[in-house]
């Protein structure tokens, strides 16, 4: 098979951990070189069974285009459909990709190709972290939440159905190989809630993006994103999520600020049993809440709030909670958070636009107040 023709353009932010470095490339009509691209990086050179993960609606769109490639240049396919849901990401959801992994005979030289979104690269990269002590991992992202932060850094997990993400592994992939061309097929509310976390990049960690949303119209479908613009998401959040992740691979120190939102966003998705909202939304919520939060506390301006929450409304993300949601479990949640340390709940701030800190200096009568204050009606 050919390369894809010089006019594509491909970014390459290359990870470096200490573990594995790995290329996180961005190629539009790329999906068919997937096979040639794992093939010159000698992925599954001591066995070529692959086993691709997916769910019904993405497998129904790119499956063909995945599994022709990687069978194009020599490699032994076999695929495993998941149901799609925050609520399928389950021990029983991870037995089946062990039962599939059992019955077509994946040896430690095989690989798993995740493709899919979030839910599908979390199971799909606990289940090579696993097999066999561990076995390699291809990302390939179809969503833009997938594509700017899941599938980049080596998070690998479960729910428990007590909390998210409570069972899980570090787990790098070989290869993240992402098309935004696939994202023509994802449906609206994927893609605005996604701006969650592109939104998180802009302030935590790159003031530059962050202004350049400002500058956009309406970030809440993909038609209104000028390619530009999405190159330029794409590109700056997976750089930025390399760097901060070669700085702290294991979330000792730096990486923490990547759970910005994340604290109350996932406490919300628990208390709503993962049905109400889906992550970005979540998320969403909990970063209208830190960042309301850190204004109360002093640690960023009222103004650089104010801009966060224009961004918010532009990609059309909720902004309140439903008035039959007790707040009083949301805050009972965070105690049973994954970086809950001696008892304190650690709280991501922005400290302005492109900077923040972690801090567990945040009481629960804040947390509440600032709950009945920003995210009731």
């Amino acid at each position: 098979m050919s390369s894809p023709a010089t006019t594509i353009t491909v970014d390459f932010s290359h990870a470096k951990l200490a573990s594995r470095n790995y290329e996180i490339a961005i190629a539009p009509q790329s999906l068919p070189y997937l096979g040639k691209k794992m093939m010159e990086l000698e992925i599954g050179k001591k066995s070529k069974k692959v086993l691709v993960v997916s769910n019904p609606v993405i497998f129904k769109h790119y499956g063909t285009t995945v599994t022709t490639s990687l069978q194009s240049v020599g490699y032994e396919v076999a695929d495993l459909i998941l149901p799609a849901g925050e609520r399928y990401k389950n021990a029983n959801s991870l037995q089946k990709i062990y039962d599939a992994a059992l019955a077509h005979r994946l040896e430690r030289g095989s690989t798993i190709v995740a493709l899919g979104g979030g839910v599908i690269g979390d199971m799909a990269g606990y289940a090579a972290a696993t097999w066999l002590r561990g076995i390699s991992l291809v990302q390939v992202p179809t969503t833009l939440l997938a594509m700017v932060d899941s599938a980049i850094g080596g998070k690998t997990g479960i729910n428990h159905p007590q909390g998210k993400n409570l069972i899980g592994a570090f787990h790098q992939p070989r290869l993240v190989w992402v098309d935004p061309d696939v994202l023509r097929t994802l449906p609206a509310r994927e893609f605005r809630t996604a701006m969650a976390e592109v939104i998180k990049y802009g302030v935590i960690w790159d003031a530059e993006l962050f202004e350049q949303m400002l500058q956009s119209k309406r970030l809440d479908q993909l038609r209104y994103i000028k390619p530009d613009l999405l190159f330029a998401i794409l590109s700056r959040c997976a750089r930025a999520k390399a760097e901060i992740v070669s700085q702290d691979e294991k979330e000792g120190n730096i990486r923490a600020i990547l759970n910005y939102g994340h604290t109350i966003g996932h406490a919300i998705e628990a208390v709503t049993n993962y049905r109400l909202f889906n992550h970005g939304e979540a998320v969403g919520l909990g970063m209208i809440a830190a960042g309301a939060i850190a204004a109360s506390l002093n640690f960023w301006t009222e103004a650089e709030r104010a801009k966060q929450q224009i961004l918010i409304e532009k990609a059309g993300l909720p902004q309140q909670l439903p008035t039959d949601i007790d707040l009083h479990e949301i805050v009972a949640a965070l105690s049973k958070d994954k970086k809950v340390t001696d008892g304190k709940v650690q709280f991501v701030v922005p400290t302005t636009i492109g900077k923040a800190m972690v801090t567990d200096q945040v009481t629960a009568d804040t947390v509440s107040k600032v709950l009945t204050q920003n995210l009731t009606p």
